[in-house]
């Protein structure tokens, strides 16, 4: 049984990052979790040492690999991102160069923070507060990006809340490739798509403290075999919290997509979120207003239950895009209650019509014109 002593008394075999102190004393380590057969910690760095200190996380995590009954271990450098300047939240603010000015590229990542093998582009959709339909806006926004054309994967990262299991009718456990310990992902419409609800029974409470969330994020992130990908969204947990900062700081954002309800108690924390992801200096591409107006399904009558373009005004007051109005329909509701979003279920209609749109906008934010998948290849045997 792997104990909290023993990967202590491991760690203490080589220095922390001050080079002297045993890693397993130095206030950088952080709380060591362990859960069945995996470890998780991470180690508090001056940011600016990122680079020089990366050999330490990788004999860290490589010493405790080597302990009998472990089978895996996530290590993660952390750093408390320096506040940005008001004109560096206002330039991460601005999108990108328009489509065609540049191709859809490595280059486009950040350079000081670690991207995923294969993904040019990883793309949060988030919200400052939980129940206004962002994971059924990040599904349906993936699947509109792949009918574009895009090679597009869905990382759900709510790991209190997993949604995308019921919104894609998936279920099963993903295929742990032999050799080399990393998941392949389950595929639903041409996505690749990654949760934690396949990994644990569905009425399973996540009781897991920050560091777990924070070490299994990195986990579904990182040891999995997503491929050649041009866009990776990612259904971020509702708020500003660990997940959050964890995916802003180690993970190279191409940028986020924050969703709101029109009506001002969503707004207020919308604000939150774009405040935060500008603080570590994620751009914003946009903002989304879900559930702008319900359209009744007898008289096609309009009712502004939540409001109405409330979403759009904060997104002109913050300088930020504005992506577009998701109506709430029963269509869209029922789409997503039987685990066939609106984008496959009519992908003609005016609901699926709102999120080409939008997935247009931010193909071009992010530089690059959809590219064609080719024409299958047939081999006679």
């Amino acid at each position: 049984m792997i104990t909290r002593d023993a990967v202590i008394a491991r760690l203490n075999t080589i220095a922390g990052p001050d080079g002297a102190t045993p890693l397993g004393r130095s206030p950088a380590l952080s709380e060591v979790v362990i859960a069945g057969a995996k470890v998780y910690f991470s180690i508090a760095i001056d940011p600016a040492r990122s680079q020089e200190l990366e050999p330490l996380r990788n004999r860290a995590e490589g010493l405790v690999r080597e302990m009998p009954g472990v089978d895996s271990v996530i290590v993660t450098l952390t750093a408390e991102a320096a506040p940005a300047s008001s004109g560096a939240a206002r330039a991460s603010a601005r999108p990108a160069a328009p489509a065609g000015e540049r191709p859809l590229g490595p280059k486009a990542a950040s350079q000081t923070k670690a991207g995923v093998p294969g993904v040019t582009h990883i793309v949060a959709v988030a919200s400052g507060k939980g129940g206004v339909g962002k994971s059924t806006v990040a599904c349906n926004l993936a699947l509109a990006l792949a009918k574009q054309g895009l090679r597009v994967g869905l990382l759900d990262a709510d790991i209190y809340g997993p949604s995308m299991p019921k919104l894609l009718a998936l279920s099963g456990k993903p295929e742990v490739i032999p050799g080399r310990r990393i998941l392949r992902p389950l595929v639903a419409h041409g996505l690749k798509v990654m949760s934690i609800g396949f990994l644990v029974d569905e009425q399973a409470a996540m009781i897991w403290r920050g560091p777990m969330v924070m070490s299994a994020i990195q986990q579904m992130l990182r040891e999995v075999e997503w491929g050649e990908l041009d866009i990776l969204i990612v259904d971020m947990p509702p708020g500003t919290g660990d997940a959050q900062l964890t995916m802003a700081q180690n993970a190279a954002l191409a940028g986020a997509v924050i969703v709101s309800t029109p009506q001002d108690l969503a707004l207020i924390d919308a604000r939150r979120g774009v405040a935060m992801f500008r603080r570590v200096e994620v751009p914003i591409l946009g903002v989304v207003e879900n559930m702008s107006s319900f359209i009744c399904p007898h008289c096609g009558g309009r009712s502004d239950i939540f409001g109405h373009g409330g979403a759009r005004d904060e997104a002109r007051a913050m300088d930020v895009p504005f992506l577009g109005e998701v109506p709430l329909t029963m269509a869209l509701r029922e789409a997503s209650d039987q685990g066939e979003p609106i984008v496959v279920r009519d992908p003609h209609g005016p609901e699926a019509s709102v999120f080409m749109d939008m997935a247009a906008q931010l193909a071009g934010v992010l530089g690059g014109t959809p590219r064609l998948r080719p024409a299958p290849r047939i081999v006679i045997e």
